[in-house]
């Protein structure tokens, strides 16, 4: 027992350890979306059903000891592909497609390790359940959900700050030399069980198996619900990372969540009392709503506290009624197999066809519907009655009335959101929408860009404002007031890493070259085609269209007299673009005397002291300002820029002098960012 534990336990804490990091290794590469973790668990899911799949076959068609050969010999060939490391040649190219090449790369460098460990699990429990058919398995199977949520829990507070990512990456690999040796251990174990005496006949281990078959529509429901369960746990992450920003921590909490749901449902029957469950479920869902409704305005800690709470709710419903549903252990492998193919199928959903089919975020809706419709049929399949008004009623009939109410609040938000939209897309980047406000008066008529909840540009429709620049890049903001004190004032060359609706461009002059980077597709398309910024632009104007940073990283010094940072995934800017490494590059392309302009507007990160800490690392004046307009016209939004140089001129300007506070000098709470390490956890505000 204690080999097959310590085997089973080993190898689910790796398979979710290597989730985050790899994900960190190739994050910056795709512009930090949140839809880079996303395509990395499809990833996980159909591997995952991969060495369901293999376990499976490998207890139907082979004996015990060719079962332990073959297996051992696959965990060799894992090891000898170490390490996992992806090559810079991954890195994607300006016309690649972000989803496929991401998982091209993952099965190139991580798919054979990853298949061994994620069939290692239902092969040791297929052979302990054999060995000793006196005990259950399924605990095992919770104990592989422990390792699984200590590795989530572990990496944001203990390897991500202690370890750089080779060295993240290089532990791995020793631990999965070690899940090798312990499965040896386990097959040596196979091998002796197998030549060992017969039971007597008289033995109830003996006895020939009765247990009924499972029908269809049984094992149809082994793949619904944690089908079910899968799209909760993605739409949720991809909620959470699109309205605040994309990092290990929010990428883990979501999957901790989900996994804590199997362990306890599958430890034992008493955890999971279907009463208690489906009022908090109701109750979940309540407050999904309201957050749908509420949007940005909720706090921080309130959006994460209840789309984090109602996840796990839905979570413990649908893998508690799996379990309900657990077979005899004859068929134990087919059923993980099952269940791992509902998994990828909601990975799949999420993933793939969502963003192809669906203009709007609505996986979550879907998933929130999908789950009703499976309560139903829980109370048909039971018929369940509860009391109304004194009578008994039909659980089914409650439960499909309050389906129908669900589906009409989420028909009711998707309009809200969709209100006044003109233009709407979706991709892998996320999803934009251009609205229009200000209909009752023509001069004060404006088109809005949104990606996700968040406001990335406004301009006037009238010809006599539409010059003007607006929301973060008014005359008073920081970024206006760098660009009107550049010295010299003509023949000024300006980068710009974020497009927007190219409201920067306004400030160009003839002779001036403005320089955008986008990784977007749908963002350059839209501004080139619902604003007029960019065509009515004086100066010479270039979209160059990829990463900003490797867009950067791959071009010749452009000497840019300014370099305006204004990159945002979700309400934050994508942390591969404010390490260490990021400023060695925009250095790189700045002239002795430029600036570099950063946005940190947001209404949940101080990112402050993050460029505190490169100021000091690189020797740069550093000017803070923090611009609130008087009067709040809407087309003026609140903005915080920092403008970073090396030389003091630029920010001894009047105007940007008054427009300077002081910040506090916090750089020594945060560590400097670097590639391998950036942590969100003490500039939370």
């Amino acid at each position: 027992m204690l080999p097959v534990a310590l085997t089973i336990f080993l190898c689910a804490f790796l398979l979710f350890q290597v989730q985050p990091l790899i994900g960190k290794f190739i994050l910056p590469w795709f512009g930090g979306s949140p839809a880079v973790w996303t395509t990395c668990l499809l990833f996980f899911q159909t591997v995952l059903l991969g060495g369901y799949a293999y376990a499976h076959l490998l207890t139907r068609w082979l004996p015990r000891r060719g079962q332990a050969v073959l297996h051992v010999m696959l965990l060799g060939v894992a090891v000898a592909l170490l390490p996992i490391i992806p090559a810079p040649t991954w890195k994607p190219g300006p016309d690649d497609n972000p989803t496929w090449r991401i998982l091209q790369m993952l099965t190139v460098c991580l798919g054979v390790p990853y298949l061994a460990l994620a069939a290692t699990s239902p092969l040791l429990q297929a052979w302990f359940g054999r060995v000793k058919p006196s005990a259950s398995p399924y605990r095992l199977y919770a104990l592989s959900n422990l390792g699984s949520l200590l590795a989530l829990v572990s990496y944001p507070f203990a390897f991500e700050p202690a370890f750089a990512r080779p060295t993240q990456a290089n532990l791995w690999g020793r631990g999965l030399l070690g899940s090798a040796v312990l499965c040896a251990v386990c097959a040596v174990q196979v091998w002796r069980a197998h030549s060992a005496p017969a039971p007597n006949p008289g033995d109830d281990s003996a006895a020939p198996d009765t247990a009924p078959a499972q029908t269809l529509g049984t094992r149809a429901l082994w793949v619904v619900w944690p089908a079910c369960a899968s799209v909760l746990l993605l739409a949720t992450t991809n909620k959470i990372c699109q309205d605040v920003a994309v990092v290990p921590f929010l990428w883990v909490l979501p999957l901790a969540l989900y996994l804590a749901s199997f362990i306890v449902c599958f430890d034992s029957p008493r955890w999971y009392r279907r009463s208690f469950w489906l009022r908090a479920w109701i109750f979940a869902m309540g407050t999904w709503c309201y957050a749908l409704f509420a949007g940005a305005n909720l706090s921080l800690r309130l959006q994460i506290g209840i789309y984090a709470i109602g996840l796990f709710v839905c979570c413990m419903v649908c893998h508690g009624e799996l379990y309900r549903l657990k077979p005899h252990p004859r068929d134990l492998t087919s059923y993980y197999l099952m269940l791992a193919a509902g998994g990828a199928l909601g990975g799949v959903f999420v993933a793939v066809l969502a963003p192809l089919f669906f203009r709007s975020f609505v996986e979550l809706h879907a998933g929130m519907v999908a789950c009703a419709l499976l309560v139903v049929l829980v109370c048909l399949r039971t018929k369940a009655v509860v009391t109304f008004a004194g009578r008994p009623v039909a659980a089914w009939a409650g439960a499909l009335a309050g389906t129908a109410c669900l589906v009409v609040l989420l028909g009711i938000q998707i309009s809200k959101a969709d209100r006044d939209v003109v233009v709407q897309a979706r991709n892998f980047y996320g999803i934009i929408r251009v609205s229009v406000t200000g209909l009752n008066s023509p001069a004060d008529q404006a088109k809005i860009l949104r990606v996700g909840d968040i406001t990335h540009g406004l301009q006037f429709t009238h010809p006599l404002r539409a010059s003007w620049p607006t929301g973060y890049y008014t005359e008073q903001s920081g970024v206006g007031l760098a660009l009107r004190h550049l010295s010299p004032p003509t023949n000024r060359a300006i980068g710009v890493v974020g497009l927007g609706v190219g409201t920067l461009a306004t400030y160009g002059q003839p002779g001036d070259s403005v320089r955008f980077y986008e990784i977007n597709p749908a963002v350059k398309e839209v501004a080139e085609r619902e604003f007029t910024y960019l065509r009515d632009a004086r100066a010479e104007v270039d979209v160059i269209m990829g990463d900003a940073r490797l867009s950067l990283e791959r071009e010749a010094p452009q000497q840019f007299d300014l370099l305006a940072l204004d990159a945002f995934s979700g309400d934050a800017v994508p942390a591969h673009l404010l390490t260490r490494e990021a400023f060695e590059t925009y250095l790189r392309h700045l002239r002795p005397d430029g600036v570099i302009a950063v946005n940190i507007s947001n209404g949940h990160l101080n990112l402050l002291p993050v460029l505190q800490n490169v100021a000091a690392q690189f020797q740069l004046k550093l000017a803070s300002i923090d611009y609130r307009p008087v009067g709040k016209p809407y087309w003026v939004f609140p903005c915080h820029w920092v403008l970073l140089t090396r030389h003091q001129a630029v920010l001894n300007a009047d105007a940007i002098r008054q427009a300077t506070r002081p910040p506090a000098d916090n750089s020594r709470r945060v560590r400097l960012w670097t590639d391998d390490y950036a942590s969100l956890f003490k500039i939370l505000k």
